[in-house]
């Protein structure tokens, strides 16, 4: 895919990301999703509490004039994390790994964190293509995949 930027994240992208959102396959990839990703008026109450947090650095990630997906940094558990989201159809592409190195470059932050399921493996790619590596292991419900899933912290120093 062309050029990629990341820009602030407006309102206008919330009906794009819950698209994203929707896909099963996604949901079962990132495992730790909202309770029912079909269910606008959740979407957009988390979102607008997201939007509303100056706290969240939050961008959204274009390419060559299409948003395909978001990025974002915030506190879990007392520690600085990141998370990304992309769309299903531009997997494997190279986006996830070039948006999260370019916002890598606006948070300073050190150590940073991130989680991902222990078989999600192109999040731990992208993650672990980015500089972070595996540190902990923790574990929680899933949403998506109704059941306890093993999940992997990983460290950015």
């Amino acid at each position: 895919m062309g050029n990629m930027i990341l820009r602030n994240v407006i309102e206008d992208d919330l009906p794009i990301f819950f698209k994203h959102q929707q896909d099963s396959e996604a949901n079962q990839m990132a495992a730790f999703t909202s309770k029912n990703p079909n269910d606008w008026d959740s979407f957009t109450e988390h979102w607008n509490k997201i939007l509303a947090n100056k706290d969240i650095v939050k961008q959204t990630i274009i390419v060559e004039n299409t948003v395909v997906g978001h990025v974002s940094h915030f506190e879990q558990f007392g520690e600085p994390e990141i998370s990304y989201w992309i769309g299903k159809e531009y997997w494997g592409k190279g986006i996830a790994t070039n948006a999260l190195r370019e916002f890598l470059k606006q948070v300073a932050i050190r150590p940073l964190y991130a989680r991902a399921a222990k078989d999600n493996a192109g999040s731990l790619k992208v993650l672990k293509r980015c500089g972070f590596r595996i540190t902990g292991e923790d574990g929680g419900y899933a949403n998506a995949r109704g059941k306890e899933v093993e999940e992997f912290v990983l460290t950015l120093n």
